[in-house]
C-alpha cells in the first residue's frame, strides 16, 4: 500500500485552499504565494537523524527491510513523503518531524488537513 503525506505552513491571514496547495505545490512543485518558506535543510537533517538506521538509496529515498520505504520531495515551501509498505509508527515519525516545524499533515485521500491545533 502506498500513502502520500503532505506538509506546508500557511502565511498568517491568508485563505486556506488545501486542494489548490496540494495540487500546485505538492504535486506540481509550483511556488504558492500563500505559503511560508520552510527550513528544508533542517527538516532534511531531522529526517536523516530520525531514520539513521534506514538504508539511504540517495538523498531522497530511504528503505528498511520489514519497514518499507519512502521518497522525500520538497520545494522551499512543501514537504511530501510517498510511503510504500510502511507501518503506522514509522509514518507517525515522519509526521512528528513536520509537526516540530508547525506543518500539519494534509491527507489527499480524504481531502483533509489536520490543522486544528494551528492558528488559522
Amino acid at each position: 500500500m502506498s500513502v502520500d503525506l503532505n506538509f506546508w505552513k500557511y502565511k498568517a491571514g491568508v485563505d486556506h485552499d488545501n486542494g489548490k496547495v496540494y495540487q500546485m505545490a505538492c504535486c506540481d512543485g509550483i511556488i504558492v504565494d500563500e505559503l511560508e518558506s520552510l527550513p528544508i535543510n533542517e527538516i532534511f537533517n531531522k529526517i536523516s537523524y530520525t531514520f539513521f538506521d534506514w538504508t539511504v538509496l540517495d538523498k531522497h529515498n530511504y528503505e528498511k527491510e520489514g519497514h518499507g520505504s519512502f521518497q522525500f520531495f520538497s520545494t522551499s515551501q512543501v514537504v511530501r513523503f510517498d510511503c510504500y509498505g510502511m507501518n503506522e509508527n514509522d509514518m507517525n515519525s515522519l509526521m512528528d518531524i513536520l509537526i516540530d516545524f508547525d506543518c500539519p499533515l494534509y491527507d489527499p485521500s480524504i481531502s483533509t488537513r489536520f490543522d486544528s491545533w494551528t492558528d488559522r
